[in-house]
C-alpha cells in the first residue's frame, strides 16, 4: 500500500497510491490525515486497504511529504561504507545521529531553496523509513515490526554549515532541506529493504549509485540503537545515509545551483525530484 497526502482544489486531502490513480480517502470513516492513521495503529491501516473512495487522476495533484509534520526527523551520516571511503573517514563503531528540523520538510517535487549565507549546497539520496509505533528499547530481532513504510528522502546539505560544529544540525535544517516521498511505501510493498538500487541525478547526469545492501548499519540495527535512549513515536522519519557521489568528495566540489533538478530514486519505493531556486 502507497499513502499519500496531497491538495486537490485547494483542500489538503489524503488517500491510496494506485498506479496512476490516488483513492481520496479524506471523506472515509478513517482518521483524518496519514500521521493521524499511523497513531491510530495496524487495525486503522487494514481498514485503509479496504477502504474506497473517489479516484483521482495523480497527475492532477500536487503531493506533499507524506507525513506533513514528523515528530521528529533523525539522519544518520557515513552509513555507506564507500561514502566513508571517498571522504577519506573511519566508517563508524556506532551509528552517527544527528536531528534535521522538521521545518526542513518538503514536498517531493517542491524546489530546494540555496541559502543566502552559503553557496556550498550538497544532494544527497537516502532510504528513509517512518516508524508506525510508539516504542521503545526495541530489540534488533523485531525492529523491523514498528516500520510503518519506507520513503526517498534528499538529505539536503549545506556544507560549511554541516562542518562548524560537530552535532551538524545547522547544516542540515535549512528550510526546504528535506524532501521526501513521494509516499509512504508499507513493508509489504518491499521484498527487503536491504537490497534496494539507489541512484541521484543532478541534470540528468547520474552522480550516485549503489545499493542498500551497502548500509553499515541497516534499519533494524537504527531502531534498536535509537529506541535505547529514546521513544520512537508514529510518524517520526529516519533517514538511514547516503552512498557514495556526493558533491563535497568531488575536485572541485559540484555545489548545486539555482536552475539545478535533483532527482533520487529508489527501488520499488519511486522517485522524488526538485529543482534548485534562490532563497
Amino acid at each position: 500500500m502507497r499513502l499519500v497526502t496531497f491538495t486537490s482544489q485547494g483542500a489538503l486531502r489524503w488517500g491510496r497510491l494506485e498506479g496512476d490513480s490516488v483513492i481520496d480517502l479524506s471523506a472515509a470513516a478513517l482518521p483524518k490525515g496519514v500521521l493521524a492513521l499511523l497513531e491510530a495503529g495496524d487495525a486503522a491501516l487494514a481498514d485503509v486497504r479496504r477502504a474506497s473512495g473517489p479516484r483521482l487522476a495523480l497527475a492532477e495533484l500536487k503531493l506533499h511529504a507524506p507525513v506533513l509534520r514528523p515528530p521528529k526527523i533523525l539522519g544518520i551520516g557515513l552509513n555507506y561504507a564507500d561514502h566513508a571511503r571517498e571522504t577519506n573517514q573511519k566508517p563508524p563503531e556506532v551509528p552517527l545521529v544527528f536531528n534535521k528540523q522538521v521545518t526542513a520538510t518538503s514536498g517531493p517535487f517542491d524546489p530546494i531553496a540555496r541559502p543566502r549565507v552559503s553557496h556550498a549546497l550538497d544532494y544527497e539520496g537516502e532510504l528513509g523509513f517512518v516508524i508506525g509505533k510508539r516504542c521503545r528499547h526495541v530489540p534488533r530481532a523485531s525492529a523491523r515490526d514498528v516500520i510503518a513504510g519506507f520513503v526517498v528522502v534528499n538529505d539536503v546539505s549545506v556544507r560549511d554549515w554541516q562542518r562548524r560544529t560537530p552535532t551538524m544540525t545547522m547544516g542540515k535544517s535549512f528550510d526546504t532541506h528535506c524532501p521526501f516521498g513521494p509516499a509512504l511505501v508499507t513493508r509489504d510493498e518491499i521484498g527487503s529493504e536491504g537490497k534496494l538500487a539507489i541512484s541521484t541525478w543532478v541534470n540528468g547526469e547520474r552522480r550516485q549509485h549503489s545499493n542498500t545492501d551497502q548500509l553499515i548499519f541497516d534499519c533494524a540495527a537504527l531502531i534498536e540503537h535509537l529506541s535505547t535512549a529514546f521513544t520512537l513515536e508514529p510518524g517520526d522519519l529516519v533517514s538511514t545515509g547516503t552512498p557514495a557521489g556526493v558533491a563535497v568528495a568531488m575536485n572541485p566540489p559540484k555545489w548545486l545551483v539555482p536552475g539545478d533538478v535533483v532527482r533520487v530514486e529508489i527501488e520499488g519505493v519511486g522517485a522524488i525530484e526538485n529543482r534548485v531556486i534562490d532563497e
